[in-house]
């Protein structure tokens, strides 16, 4: 769903900047950056490892682009993902890795050509693998930076499913990490309320019941009950995606 209204001012830093997203809390909005220092406990604002980090937010921008997204699908997806894993993990590197994980999540996808990443319709059999390998290509590259190892789990384990059905590896419960299983809650979320090339975004609502459909099957039930008792906060932050603000 298309934004098109001016954005909020961040309450603790005073940007407005529109590539920025933004967090309703109370009577006011915080931006993605102040949320992260306050999570994860590091400053710069934003700025996680220095250039390093400017370099690899850059990348990811780019891969949304030539995804022809609007360029902040993956900003949205870690920074939606920390709102979950923040009411559960309180130890500041891992809630750092685990933003990188969801941030890095689709990196593999650079490798992917593009008349098979663009393509519109179904993709065949062979096709169908060759995007699959983007899992393992983007752990690939994650896993051999260093002090990113639990973030390359993210990565490597974000299109597994809670049953046992997804992939790579099969895993099941327990076996995907934390990161990966509130991840795969918010990457639907995602999916569903944003625009594609064949649809129109839904709204939230229909993502939630989607959300609620597929707990215990596609997703952690845990992860499901984060979603419920943050849907006051996602509700808003996908209503300013969609250039649609609510009250909180």
């Amino acid at each position: 769903m298309s934004s098109s209204t001016a954005s909020p001012t961040c309450a603790h830093c005073g940007t407005s900047d529109k590539e920025r997203l933004y967090l309703r809390e109370d009577h006011c909005h915080c931006c993605e950056g102040c949320l992260l220092d306050r999570c994860i406990g590091q400053k710069p604002t934003l700025d996680l490892a220095g250039l390093y980090s400017g370099f690899v937010e850059a990348l990811v921008r780019t891969l949304d682009l030539r995804e022809l997204e609007t360029g902040l699908h993956s900003r949205r997806s870690a920074c939606h993902t920390l709102v979950l894993a923040r009411r559960i993990i309180f130890d500041a590197e891992e809630l750092r890795q685990i933003y990188w994980g969801a941030l890095l999540h689709d990196i593999g996808k650079i490798g992917i050509p593009e008349h098979i990443l663009l393509k519109t319709e179904s993709l065949t059999g062979e096709e169908w693998q060759t995007m699959r390998s983007h899992v393992e290509l983007g752990y690939s590259i994650v896993s051999q930076l260093p002090g990113l190892e639990v973030a390359a789990g993210v990565v490597r384990s974000h299109e597994e499913r809670f049953d046992g059905t997804g992939y790579p590896r099969g895993l099941r419960g327990e076996e995907i990490p934390i990161g990966a299983r509130l991840f795969a809650v918010i990457d639907t979320l995602d999916a569903i309320t944003s625009d594609r090339s064949y649809r129109q975004g839904l709204g939230f609502e229909a993502a939630k019941e989607e959300i609620l459909r597929m707990s215990g099957s596609q997703f952690d039930p845990v992860a499901v009950d984060l979603f419920l008792a943050e849907e006051a906060v996602l509700r808003n932050m996908v209503a300013l995606k969609c250039g649609q603000p609510q009250s909180v």
